[in-house]
């Protein structure tokens, strides 16, 4: 059974048409009309606020008037099976490699209490972190764990991928890079820090003759002028994380420099060093690393998606792209400006391939019985948003492996509404 089976049984076989939004064309630009969905898919947009579109009469219409409506958000780099993990540091570090070794040295009980918890378990609460914010395409760094392949899982984990660790702790990168076809990316981490050894990395992995086009620099922190000049010719793409950089270098990408490149994205990497969800992170690279709100709009839509090489419109609103819509309180500014201060409380609505999937209690009542099957209730710090997944049995798994009654997200406790 898959996210989009489950959709079948709320409606995704029928014709879905949310009207009187207003909804994001690009990062300033937007429009009023109606969003018609036909199998999953953007069949016809209605360029009118004053009217809506013709609909079969078995068709699930959803009114969003007062919302904006956004493309559903591309997280480019997370470890799902970490969500529910807390920082863990003693910072500053000099790169990746001292990090690991000094966490697995101070914080071993730690360590060990969330490994306790299956790993089914966890990527699932990696899905309903990235759901909350809005993300509704995330790209997983480590191996497609089997319940990420689930139809009923809450988000879209990018399955078309290869992907090694690092130079230092990747294994065979060079199979690994063998491996991977012309149409997906080759992900691995690498130049994460801020010595001598993440600065050759990249030139380690060039002798390898691991960068083409295909291959994916996630964190690049040490990469320097001649390094963004090598990533050019080679057409080498960039997954930048920097709040994870700054907590445990205490340096920030120089996006001055990095945004030479082609394609940059940016990830949320994981609780373990992140600031926040992916919407802090935004926040967090516009306000450190001065990032314009139109470049970090795109680093979480087209940019990605073409990093990712995603096929079906993901990071767009456009006929023929693929139903992932996600909805905030219109307060009439465009896309873009509205990351500045957008965080996890904004989003009231996320639909992923035409089946709602995360509702705000205002929009809850806006639905039919029909669309609300199958929606559960959460409460993230006192905020209630209702989610197509089995909260209820999770929180309770969770808590018997825990040994505890209180969980985290990141900093933020979630528990079922009293």
């Amino acid at each position: 059974m898959s996210l989009y089976a489950v959709a079948s049984d709320n409606g995704h076989n029928e014709q879905v048409v949310v009207h009187g939004v207003r909804y994001a064309e690009g990062p300033e630009e937007s429009k009023c009309g109606s969003i018609e969905i036909t199998a999953g898919y953007i069949s016809r947009i209605l360029r009118c606020s004053a009217l809506s579109l013709e609909a079969k009469s078995d068709s699930i219409g959803i009114d969003l008037s007062g919302f904006l409506v956004m493309p559903g958000l591309i997280n480019a780099h997370d470890h799902l099976e970490f969500a529910l993990f807390p920082r863990l540091a003693n910072p500053p570090y000099r790169n990746y490699i001292e990090w690991g070794e000094d966490i697995h040295e101070k914080f071993p009980d730690v360590i060990a209490k969330h490994r306790a918890v299956p790993k089914n378990l966890r990527v699932w609460w990696g899905g309903i972190r990235n759901l909350l914010c809005g993300a509704t395409t995330v790209s997983h760094h480590n191996p497609l764990w089997p319940e990420m392949q689930r139809d009923d899982f809450p988000v879209r984990v990018v399955q078309q991928y290869s992907w090694a660790h690092s130079p230092a702790l990747g294994g065979d990168l060079r199979a690994a890079h063998a491996a991977t076809r012309e149409s997906s990316p080759f992900i691995v981490h690498a130049c994460e820090g801020v010595d001598e050894l993440a600065r050759k990395e990249l030139w380690s992995l060039n002798r390898s003759g691991l960068l083409d086009a295909r291959t994916v620099i996630v964190h690049g922190l040490a990469i320097d002028t001649a390094g963004v000049e090598l990533m050019r010719k080679r057409r080498v793409s960039l997954i930048v994380c920097p709040s994870s950089n700054n907590f445990l270098f205490g340096e920030l990408p120089d996006m001055a420099l990095l945004g030479g490149l082609e394609n940059v994205g940016l990830g949320n990497d994981s609780p373990l060093t992140a600031e926040g969800d992916l919407l802090d992170e935004i926040r967090f690279a516009m306000r450190s690393c001065g990032i314009e709100s139109h470049t970090a709009y795109h680093m979480v839509t087209k940019f990605p998606a073409a990093i990712l090489k995603l096929k079906d419109g993901e990071g767009t609103i456009k006929v023929s792209g693929v139903g992932d819509l996600i909805a905030i309180k219109d307060n009439g500014g465009n896309a873009a400006d509205r990351l500045r201060t957008l965080s996890m409380t904004d989003v009231e609505f996320v639909m992923i391939k035409g089946c709602v999937q995360l509702a705000s209690e205002v929009i809850l009542e806006r639905l039919s019985p029909h669309t609300k099957q199958g929606l559960e209730p959460l409460c993230i710090d006192g905020t209630i948003r209702w989610l197509r997944a089995p909260i209820k049995e999770r929180l309770q798994k969770t808590k018997e492996a825990l040994g505890t009654s209180e969980i985290y997200l990141g900093s933020r406790q979630v528990s079922t509404p009293v």
